[in-house]
């Protein structure tokens, strides 16, 4: 099933194109640069003009082009990004429909800050050029806002001396109410580029904002100052004081970085053991802090990262020896990039589901696994790969000299290697096996769960190659999101009824349709004496919602697509109901019934993907359906191959009949597509991902 070409928000789309069954590398290497283009494409003026359109006239309340500005920067601020896009999108309609420049402008820098405040580098410094291409009435409120955008994403990128020359732009074209934000942004860059002598000059001349939060943010910005000029002693005292801030509601939040900022300044100074014990301060008041976007920290031009507290503490407790310490806080961060990423907008069912949730423990996870079963779990750091090896009796801790950088440009290679049909895929799977498993000192037939972190979400694991065989060949292998998911999977019961319920071939309008699917669903439905089928016109969203919560089985052969703005709007294309198209978004399944649900099967191209959250995994269908109650999760990382997923997913089914976990049903699939000559590159047999409890068999209870 290939990648819908273009699944725009509201549903207008175009249509795929068709390769035909019979794929070969080359002509995937064709669909990946049409990927490219859709991505592109999906979010443009024209496209998102569409969208406002539909969307204004389904409002019950009408609102002007101008409060549909602010509403889109409103729910930006709240963390609520594509939403936000949503209501900028009705403000561009409205503009273009009353040829008001001005509003077209205001549009388009609202649209940037929200892209900007979502991460989409690419698309906040389109749109703030675009909103500087119209003349506005007051040109202070559009020029000064779109250039520090501008500065705002050339410091995320690291280009500092590009970032001070936009924030000097945005200073002598700004309104004196918005002149403060852009000069701390400037500050906080030339604190970056190094210029710290102007930095000091220009920050002599700033009064402390009124606003508590803006004010904490400035008094961080002083501290960080300190430790750039080389004055770790004195930064630890200016850290130190802030230890005891008590203004404004995030005041622990500003205690919080304080800690960190000590155990920065303890780092300066050469006591790492002390800024362990700081990190540790400053992990404490990590789980209270409540989870929401912060705009002012973009507005001061700090873009504090909260995993960067995990990862430091994940490096001082590697360096002073406590690997357990360091694999449990690795841990910790994952849980709380989800609660972050969700920010309350969804209900969750899984050990994340209150913002005081612990993660579980090394003890914990020891005490589930079996003697021939390993967790291995990752932590991508700046300067190294942190690696665990935990089974029942042990865990061995291994530091691979890989900088996060290195580790993410050898990840996209082998991908693209892979995606393409490339023939250097081979030598790329066996240089990351060298780097990556050999060290390890895995086992050969050790049952493995790897935890990926940062780029090695987008890795299958399977692929690679140690001492010329791939790791399929002598490992049966699965993913899971964290440690506690892990742990919670293996106590959970493994056994799920034979009864299946699956959608194929959802009826949208012919340019759609996915006749293989729908062969695919029948096929598989023969295997299971209990079955319930929803073919064409009978795939629909609200069938999906009644069938899912007791079915034990779910699989879904449809168009998929993952939102790089907002994971929780991924979506799956179901069928048309009331004239309509219809979107299963992620935030949907979030709020589904599932514990009953031991497995889902999304037969749709890259459905195992969506945005990195830092320190956690891939944030999208797969964190959705775990945290809604499922089980296990098959779900894949490229366009797939029409011949390979009938060969693979027949294998994986049959064995699953025949009372074989899925685990090792996943491996002997694989295998099966493997050992066919004309499907034996990775292209064909590795896209698919097995995640969550990988020892679920199927059969009628004991």
């Amino acid at each position: 099933m290939w990648l819908l070409s273009a699944l725009l928000v509201l549903g207008t789309a175009v249509a795929p194109k068709a390769f035909g069954q019979a794929r070969v590398p080359d002509a995937e290497a064709a669909a990946a640069k049409q990927e490219k283009a859709r991505l592109a494409d999906a979010d443009t003026v024209f496209a998102l003009t569409q969208d406002g359109a539909i969307l204004y006239s389904q409002d019950a309340i009408k609102l002007s082009g101008y409060q549909y500005c602010s509403q889109a920067v409103a729910l930006a601020e709240a963390g609520d990004f594509r939403q936000g896009v949503r209501a900028a999108s009705k403000a561009l309609h409205l503009a273009n429909t009353t040829h008001d420049p001005t509003l077209v402008a205001y549009a388009n820098r609202d649209l940037a800050i929200v892209y900007s405040y979502s991460g989409q580098l690419e698309k906040a410094e389109e749109f703030a050029r675009e909103a500087m291409r119209y003349q506005a009435k007051d040109p202070q409120l559009v020029i000064g806002p779109a250039y520090k955008v501008v500065g705002d994403v050339q410091t995320r990128r690291g280009d500092y001396s590009g970032a001070v020359l936009s924030y000097d732009t945005a200073l002598a074209n700004s309104s004196p109410r918005y002149t403060p934000l852009v000069q701390a942004s400037l500050v906080n860059a030339l604190i970056e580029s190094g210029n710290t002598e102007r930095a000091r000059q220009l920050l002599s001349t700033m009064g402390v904002p009124k606003d508590p939060s803006l004010a904490a943010q400035f008094e961080r910005t002083k501290a960080r100052l300190l430790l750039a000029e080389n004055k770790p002693e004195q930064a630890r005292d200016a850290f130190m004081s802030l230890t005891s801030y008590k203004s404004g509601a995030d005041a622990q939040y500003t205690r919080m970085w304080a800690w960190d900022g000590v155990a920065r300044s303890d780092i300066a100074l050469g006591q790492k053991q002390a800024a362990a014990d700081a990190s540790t301060r400053a992990l404490q008041d990590v789980d209270a802090v409540r989870a929401k976007f912060r705009s002012e920290e973009f507005k001061m031009g700090l873009f504090s990262d909260l995993q960067s507290i995990f990862d430091r503490a994940v490096g001082l407790y590697s360096d002073v020896g406590n690997a357990g310490g360091a694999l449990e806080v690795s841990e910790r961060s994952r849980s709380r990039a989800l609660l972050d990423a969700v920010r309350g907008r969804a209900a969750l069912a899984g050990p994340e589901s209150s913002t005081n949730a612990k993660a579980a423990n090394l003890a914990a996870l020891q005490g589930v696994l079996k003697s021939d079963e390993r967790v291995v779990q990752f932590h991508s750091l700046p300067d190294r790969l942190q690696v665990w090896v935990v089974g029942p009796n042990e865990i061995k801790t291994n530091s691979i000299p890989i900088k996060r950088d290195e580790l993410t440009e050898l990840v996209e290679t082998f991908r693209n290697s892979v995606v393409r049909g490339r023939r250097n895929a081979i030598t790329n799977a066996d240089k990351l096996g060298a780097a990556l498993i050999a060290p390890l000192g895995l086992a050969p037939g050790q049952r493995l769960v790897f935890v990926p972190h940062g780029a090695l979400h987008y890795l299958p694991f399977q692929a690679l190659r140690v001492d010329g065989r791939y790791l399929i060949e002598t490992h049966p292998i699965s993913v899971a999101p964290s440690m506690t998911i892990a742990t919670q999977l293996a106590q959970r019961g493994s056994r799920a009824a034979p009864s299946l319920v699956a959608f194929g071939n959802p009826r949208i309008e012919a340019k759609y349709d996915l006749p293989g699917a729908e062969v695919e669903v029948k096929q598989l439905a023969q295997l299971f004496p209990r079955n319930n089928l929803y073919l064409g016109a009978a795939a629909t969203k609200t069938q999906f919602r009644e069938a899912v919560g007791s079915a034990p089985i779910v699989h879904v052969a449809a168009h998929a697509e993952a939102d790089q703005v907002d994971p929780l709007y991924s979506r799956i294309l179901l069928a048309n109901e009331n004239g309509k198209q219809n979107f299963l978004e992620a935030h949907e399944i979030l709020e589904m019934p599932m514990r009953g649900t031991s497995l889902v099967t999304l037969s749709a191209c890259e459905s195992g993907l969506g945005r990195i959250a830092k320190g956690d995994e891939v944030l999208g269908f797969t964190r959705s359906f775990l945290s809604a109650g499922t089980s296990a999760l098959i779900a894949s990382l490229w366009p797939v191959s029409d011949d390979a997923t009938e060969v693979l997913m027949s294998t994986v089914y049959s064995e699953l009949s025949k009372g074989n976990d899925v685990q090792r049903a996943m491996q002997a699939g694989q295998l099966a597509v493997l050992k066919n000559p004309k499907l034996s590159h990775p292209f064909f047999w590795a896209p698919f991902n097995l995640i969550g409890n990988w020892r679920m068999t199927v059969g009628s209870p004991a």
